[in-house]
């Protein structure tokens, strides 16, 4: 294309030039060091533990009867039904048994996510935070409001 080996290479120098001033451009804008990143943001952001909301939900007792009665009954439905099944058709059950009980898993959960989900969002917006985060995911700062939110499902 280039017949003269000194415009190529100018060429392509360029190339690299504009290709690294735009990452360097990038991560700049989404590292959050520029001032437009820093200019007061981080007074609005929550944080909670999660997995504390979860362990702490008043509903989780109730969840974990139910799974103990639904695992006991495909424990019962599993051994009355193989007994006249082969090796394969017993794995092939206990599979379709295990799938049951991670539909009914979810199932069970989901209201349980929607309540945290519904009692973070209120605090949230009590507090005037626009973003929530799990304290797995923040290294520094952010308002912690998982005591709140457990007030609210509890009601205490």
């Amino acid at each position: 294309m280039f017949k003269d080996k000194k415009v190529a290479r100018i060429v392509a120098i360029a190339v690299v030039g504009v290709f690294l001033l735009g990452v360097f451009g990038l991560a700049i804008s989404q590292s959050g060091t520029g001032y437009a990143a820093s200019a007061g943001t981080a007074s609005n952001i929550g944080k909670v533990n999660y997995q504390r909301l979860i362990n702490e939900s008043p509903e989780l007792s109730k969840f974990k009867e139910t799974m103990q009665g639904e695992v006991a009954q495909a424990q019962k439905d599993f051994e009355e039904k193989s007994k006249t099944m082969n090796d394969k058709e017993k794995e092939a059950y206990s599979n379709q048994l295990r799938e049951r009980l991670s539909l009914k898993e979810q199932e069970l959960k989901a209201p349980i996510f929607s309540q945290i989900d519904a009692a973070v969002k209120s605090v949230a917006d009590t507090k005037g935070l626009a973003v929530v985060l799990d304290v797995n995911n923040i290294v520094y700062g952010a308002q912690d409001i998982t005591d709140d939110v457990l007030k609210k499902l509890t009601g205490k």
